[in-house]
């Protein structure tokens, strides 16, 4: 597996290299498909006190899905530490639920007679109740035009080309990421949706679905 480091206002010495090439084999004994271990290490110099940093950074690229994990720490090296054991858990947990699938086969089933989901705690909303949200006979609640303007809140805005899969592909991708959720267009109705992540192996689905505007009643 090959390994490359970069340093963002940070040297990197040979002794980091030779630290990281032996985690380097660590990691590619869990995911023996990677091809490419790319380290970034960020230096952040503070004032007003604070004191100054290292962030690690890995990503793993190979025959399948990319893998990432950051740690942040005052001592370069004990960040690496980190970041590799944050890597490697989420090559477990990933390895782990495949294990799991294979021994008790689970996922979402969609009734079609019915249009209950089963598998998952997830209860799709009625027609009834989907009619009075668009009619308003259930109210939408928002917040007031003067507050609308405010927030305390820095909200980080990301942009990705939308991918087709399968519920089961989108929670492998979501463990490998390290994330609570991940978005998707699911291959199987091609609704946007959002997989999550709940207690131990149970996992839950949310999906937008199109619906057909009600018909205006005459008067």
């Amino acid at each position: 597996m090959e390994t490359s480091i970069v340093g963002v206002g940070v040297g990197i010495t040979d002794r980091f290299r030779s630290v990281v090439e032996d985690k380097a084999a660590r990691i590619e004994h869990l995911a023996p498909r990677a091809q490419r271990v790319d380290v970034k290490v960020t230096h952040r110099a503070y004032h007003n006190g604070r004191v100054e940093d290292d962030t690690v950074e890995l990503t793993l690229t190979g025959k399948g899905p990319i893998v990432r994990a950051e740690a942040t720490d005052g001592d370069k090296f004990t960040a690496l530490d980190l970041a590799v054991d944050k890597l490697c858990e989420q090559l477990r947990r990933a390895k782990d639920k495949r294990v799991d699938a294979r021994n008790h086969p689970r996922g979402a089933k969609l009734d079609k007679g019915s249009g209950a989901i089963q598998g998952i705690d997830v209860q799709p909303a009625s027609v009834d109740v989907l009619r009075a949200v668009a009619t308003g006979e259930i109210p939408i609640i928002t917040g007031n035009e003067e507050e609308d303007g405010y927030t305390p809140v820095v909200i980080r805005t990301k942009e990705f080309d939308p991918e087709w899969m399968s519920v089961e592909e989108a929670v492998d991708r979501m463990e490998l990421v390290g994330h609570d959720f991940f978005l998707f267009v699911n291959a199987s109705n091609d609704h946007p949706s959002v997989v999550y992540r709940r207690k131990g192996w149970d996992y839950g689905v949310i999906s937008l679905t199109t619906q057909t505007a009600p018909e205006a009643v005459a008067s």
